[in-house]
């Protein structure tokens, strides 16, 4: 679909009657598919035994990273390579930001600092970029090199710089997502200062076929981070590790107790560790923040994950919706919704 014929298009905002909210039950914000395969982005609610849809806004392809901004606003990347990025409201004309000709978005924005950043890739070359941005208008600022190829998930830090996650997988424009050389990998974790692009640090994992995907800080300040495997062996794959640990200083990988199918889809921060989605050994996978096992949940398809770190925390799967709280207890509601990739909670 043509930019323009979307715009022209998306004026009308698909709103959903808003049941009354459960004191106990945080919005979620997501994105997904429904029945039809239409993409949206939006809020959800689970209620009644089920996930809700409380409002939400059509959207030209399928999204993958989520901001919530403090005044309620989303801010939705589309799914890399992407063309889009969006400021989203309900009762709001919907904000929107394309790319430039020669570069797409790589699925994450994060707000830090004073601006807005995002990950990005230069069509020809490949390379990995970081973009500041205006939080206003979403326009460019500045604009820095990731030291790295593809680009992911942002987090920021208090002092002043930001860690970028340097998937390191070589793609090429007339390919889209396929994965191409990959003994070329080259995934890295960076620190940069966020207002000059300045490199501040770069680790690497001894096993370069291990792609760092997303990022997630603990309270004791131990950065989680899932990893998915591009091993051509497949047994190498199944057993490869799904988490590494960087404690500011030092990156290590955690091997699992069994094997997990070597992919994990997202990543969040719980108040015992961290709990990653091991989206094709279905089910959740617990560690504690020193890399210790913490023990596995089924759960089909699971990949979308929200932590409220002091209680609680949800994981979306295949028709289903897993709630856990800090004292282990657990309840599923059904979702008829086919969720991407992550989700954000708020109270």
């Amino acid at each position: 679909m043509h930019r323009r014929d979307w715009l022209a298009g998306s004026a009308a905002l698909l709103l959903a009657a808003a049941p009354t909210r459960a004191a106990s039950m945080p919005r979620l914000a997501a994105a997904w598919d429904d029945a039809e395969g239409r993409h949206h982005a939006g809020w959800l609610q689970p209620q009644r035994g089920r996930l809700q849809v409380l409002r939400s806004i059509e959207l030209p392809t399928r999204a993958h990273g989520l901001w919530i901004e403090p005044d309620g606003a989303l801010l939705v990347v589309a799914r890399r390579p992407g063309e889009w990025l969006l400021r989203w409201r309900a009762g709001a004309p919907a904000q929107w930001c394309w790319s430039e000709p020669e570069r797409r978005f790589c699925g994450h924005v994060i707000a830090a600092h004073g601006a807005l950043y995002t990950t990005e890739a230069e069509l020809d070359s490949g390379a990995g970029r970081v973009v500041r941005r205006d939080a206003r208008s979403l326009a460019p600022l500045a604009d820095g090199p990731s030291h790295g190829i593809d680009p992911h998930q942002l987090l920021s830090d208090a002092d002043g710089s930001l860690l970028v996650a340097n998937g390191g997988v070589p793609t090429r424009p007339e390919s889209g997502r396929l994965k191409l050389d990959l003994d070329r990998m080259d995934p890295s974790l960076v620190r940069l200062d966020a207002h000059r692009g300045t490199l501040l640090g770069q680790w690497r994992l001894p096993d370069p076929r291990l792609s760092i995907r997303h990022l997630a800080r603990h309270a004791d300040g131990t950065v989680g981070i899932a990893l998915q495997s591009e091993h051509d062996d497949v047994a190498r794959r199944a057993a490869a590790p799904l988490l590494a640990l960087f404690d500011g200083h030092a990156l290590r990988g955690v091997e699992p107790p069994r094997p997990l199918a070597g992919y994990a889809g997202d990543i969040a921060a719980t108040r015992a560790g961290f709990v990653l989605a091991a989206t094709r050994a279905g089910g959740l996978a617990h560690w504690r923040s020193d890399g210790t096992w913490g023990g596995f949940d089924a759960l089909p398809e699971a990949c979308a994950l929200a932590a409220r770190p002091r209680d609680a925390w949800w994981a979306g799967g295949h028709g289903q919706v897993l709630q856990a709280t800090d004292t282990g207890s657990t309840h599923r509601v059904t979702s008829a919704l086919r969720l991407d990739n992550h989700w954000l909670s708020r109270d």
